[in-house]
């Protein structure tokens, strides 16, 4: 028998697609004359961005672009990365935001993979387009998206068919969009790093980013109208999904070609901007800009921080600033951020260095987010509580990528058990929170000793000559592995190798402390990670010679 709760229908009048676009038909229409986008001395209002995206959109459909075809972008933090975000999908396309730091061959085998049909270029990286698109066999229409903000565009060549905003003209403004058949249907396609092989294709659906972009505005507290300084490339997880977020939250996007601690502060200040996200390097720029070049800050900030947990002392740095760090977690196979350190009462009442302590941790599942936890993987069941039990940290919900594009085997390996596996390697603390302890090819295990990584780049960042550190194992005749340290030190600052090791005794049981401490630059992944794959081949070969 049928119950009569079942028998009620689902009709157009009460089940609707998600997806992100309704949030830029609503501020069109609650906020038409905000400024949707500032970009140097240019405004875009919300009714204008809405009626530039309905042209884009009604262009792609003129090129002949239809449902799940693939529109590739390589551009900076312009007004036309922020309009591709709608006007893509409003087209029935999937946008691949492409990350302007990559090599040309890279680039070529992502054009190649995604089948990519349209490529919008930026003249800053006209030169890397030619000669990815010089790798191609396959007919992509390239638009130029002329940019005065950049310093040479009145001297670079442009390699397009058309140039941006004279083929917007060409567009209907009143174009008819319509929302996607189905919520589950492809929004955007991310590239993963590829640190290891070839990178993987992320897939996002439209429901996911619409949770997701709400989620971020319960997770920072997001107040109405707010206004958002563009720090975090928009190629990265699609800006964390932060270009759908300030549509839902009808508030103002500056835009920022590239990250330049003096500029980020002028525009906090110019702007009253409320709300930022980045990388520890971002903060780490910021707090060691010169004294004269910090504008002091009299009102609320908050930044979102992710990548790795970002130390004590950033946090530190930061609040000294007058800006409140939030540390997120997440992949992009989760939309970015999936997990947040959320804070509770009583915690502003201990030290800055307690608190940072605690705000340092990946803590608990995005609000949105269905379920974050740390298994064992072998079993699949959760870890205790006890802080010291280590287990890996998966997710499942709705916040969860499709899968990887045309990679039948590794999606189905990265859902094993009916879970998002992350491959980072987790203790669950007493409160419940996550605490990452390594990635999992990143323990280092002396002696039978297991050493985390990260608990020795805690204390080697609290030393005040270190900008950046990173802790990799080292072959060791006697001991099997060793902590090897990397360090950038600071501007203008001075240590030996000595010095740190000797700092790190005072703080470090004896078998953590660095064996060998090295002071050079590290190479970082065009997402700015640390490239801890490529150091741990400098510290194969500095261990060469102790073998013999």
């Amino acid at each position: 028998m049928v119950s009569a709760y079942d028998e009620l229908p689902r009709t157009p009048a009460n089940f609707v697609a998600l997806s992100p676009l309704r949030y830029l038909e609503r501020a069109a229409y609650i906020y038409p004359d905000q400024a949707a986008i500032i970009h140097g001395q240019r405004h875009i209002t919300w009714r204008e961005k809405y009626n530039r995206c309905r042209q884009f959109a009604h262009q792609l459909q003129n090129l002949g672009i239809k449902k799940n075809d693939t529109v590739s972008v390589l551009l900076p933090n312009v007004p036309a990365m922020l309009e591709a975000h709608f006007a893509v999908p409003m087209s029935g396309a999937v946008l691949n935001t492409l990350n302007t730091r990559l090599d040309a061959k890279t680039l070529a085998f992502m054009l190649e993979h995604a089948e990519s049909k349209v490529l919008l270029v930026d003249p800053e990286f006209s030169g890397l387009a030619q000669e990815a698109l010089a790798l191609l066999d396959q007919d992509i229409y390239v638009i130029d998206v002329a940019d005065t903000e950049y310093e040479n565009h009145a001297t670079t060549a442009l390699i397009g068919q058309i140039e941006y905003e004279e083929w917007l003209k060409g567009g209907d403004a009143n174009f008819e969009w319509h929302l996607p058949q189905d919520e589950w249907d492809a929004i955007s396609l991310s590239y993963t790093s590829g640190t290891t092989g070839n990178p993987k294709g992320v897939v996002y659906h439209h429901r996911g980013a619409y949770i997701n972009a709400a989620s971020n505005i319960i997770a920072c507290g997001m107040t109405p109208r707010a206004t958002y300084l563009w720090t975090l490339p928009l190629f990265h997880c699609n800006g964390w999904c932060f270009g759908w977020t300030m549509a839902a939250n009808g508030g103002t996007n500056i835009c920022l070609r590239k990250v330049d601690p003096e500029l980020i502060f002028k525009l906090i200040a110019e702007h009253q901007v409320d709300y930022f996200c980045g990388a520890p390097i971002v903060l780490s720029m910021m707090i060691n800009a010169p004294k004269e070049k910090q504008i002091p800050i009299e009102h609320r900030v908050e930044v979102m921080v992710a990548g790795a947990a970002p130390p004590a002392a950033i946090i530190e740095g930061m609040r000294n600033l007058g800006v409140n760090v939030t540390h997120v977690y997440g992949l992009t196979e989760t939309y970015g951020p999936s997990a947040l350190c959320a804070s509770q009462a009583g915690w502003s009442e201990l030290s800055i260095q307690e608190q940072a302590q605690l705000h340092s941790r990946q803590g608990v599942p995005y609000p949105l987010q269905d379920g974050m936890k740390v298994l064992d993987p072998e079993t699949m069941q959760p870890v205790p509580n006890d802080g010291s039990t280590m287990g890996e940290i998966m997710f499942r919900g709705n916040i969860v990528m499709k899968g990887y594009l045309k990679n039948k085997q590794a999606t189905e390996e990265a859902f094993a058990g009916g879970w998002f596996h992350t491959g980072d390697l987790a203790v669950s603390q007493p409160d419940g929170y996550a605490k990452i302890t390594d990635r999992s090819k990143d323990v280092i295990i002396s002696g039978g000793e297991n050493i985390s990584s990260l608990e020795v780049e805690e204390i080697l960042y609290q030393h005040p000559a270190v900008m950046t550190a990173a802790v990799v194992a080292k072959p060791d005749p006697r001991w099997q592995e060793v902590p090897c340290a990397f360090i950038e030190l600071k501007h203008g600052a001075e240590a030996t190798p000595e010095e740190i090791i000797e700092y790190c005794k005072q703080h470090l049981a004896r078998f953590k402390v660095p064996k060998d401490i090295v002071i050079t630059e590290i190479p970082k992944t065009s997402t700015g990670k640390l490239q801890k794959f490529v150091l741990r081949e400098w510290a194969k070969e500095r261990a060469v010679g102790e073998f013999t």
